[in-house]
């Protein structure tokens, strides 16, 4: 009973996604030009300076490929926005008479957005794939990838935990936006998105190893590459795993009082 309720959920979300399909291809297509304008960025210091590191051309070209190929798979689509005008428009009053768990509701549909979307953007993300044939090296071990896969689970549950957790605060505030986008503003830079982490000085990635950002995309794409030791791996899985907990919980409590609020004040 309860799985075919989802499973209904993941439907409705599918058909959701579907009608806005040209946003998202349009929206990918988009995307090359920032990538391919980060290329030439580096192609320009790696020429000047050499190999950045141990970064050489290729490994910065496929990095950022690979922050491409996690952000499709595992990054939320206006989760959030959609979550906060729920709450903000009154449309939550309906699903709360409902015998749903709203997280595990907001999930499903998460997971049927990235479902369709991924689908959708294959053709944009194969076409950049053939465009840098030349610099990418996909990993050699058959193990590598069941360990990216894991890694992108763990980053698309921490993202979407994030994106939730963000909306519930409009419970509290009528407008949320500039909440999210200050956090937002510093995930972007601190989850390796505009260069890898490990180019920063030493005692900057001994701080942000215990932020949860990193573990978001830099993390996932480090394994992808097959940069990452035994003991680098354990880790950055406990960490996903902490975080995921983290968030969750907090999730959870903002929902509980959230909800509580809201129905008190006649919601």
């Amino acid at each position: 009973m309860i799985h075919s309720l989802y499973l209904k959920v993941f439907g409705v979300g599918l058909q959701d996604t579907f009608v806005y399909r040209w946003n998202f291809v349009l929206r990918s297509l988009f995307g090359i030009a920032p990538l391919f304008a980060t290329v030439l960025v580096w192609k320009a210091v790696c020429e000047a300076n050499g190999a950045v590191l141990d970064y050489s051309f290729a490994t910065m070209v496929f990095y950022f490929v690979g922050v491409l190929i996690v952000e499709n798979l595992a990054s939320p689509t206006e989760d959030e926005w959609r979550i906060a005008a729920e709450i903000r428009d009154g449309h939550i009053s309906a699903l709360l008479l409902k015998p749903i768990n709203y997280l595990l509701y907001r999930l499903t549909l998460f997971v049927s957005y990235r479902f369709l979307y991924t689908l959708l953007t294959l053709p944009v993300l194969g076409l950049i794939l053939w465009l840098l044939r030349e610099h990418l090296r996909w990993p050699t071990h058959p193990s590598t990838w069941l360990l990216f896969l894991l890694a992108v689970t763990g980053s698309a549950l921490m993202q979407f935990l994030l994106a939730y957790s963000l909306a519930m605060l409009a419970f509290w505030f009528l407008e949320v936006s500039t909440l999210i986008f200050f956090l937002y503003s510093f995930e972007y830079f601190l989850s390796g998105h505009v260069f890898p982490l490990d180019l920063l000085p030493k005692t900057v990635q001994s701080v942000l190893q215990w932020a949860p950002f990193p573990y978001e995309l830099y993390f996932p794409v480090q394994v992808l590459l097959e940069r990452l030791s035994t003991s680098e791996l354990l880790r950055g899985f406990s960490m996903q795993i902490l975080w995921i907990f983290l968030m969750a919980t907090l999730a959870h409590l903002l929902w509980k009082h959230g909800v509580r609020r809201y129905q008190a004040f006649g919601g």
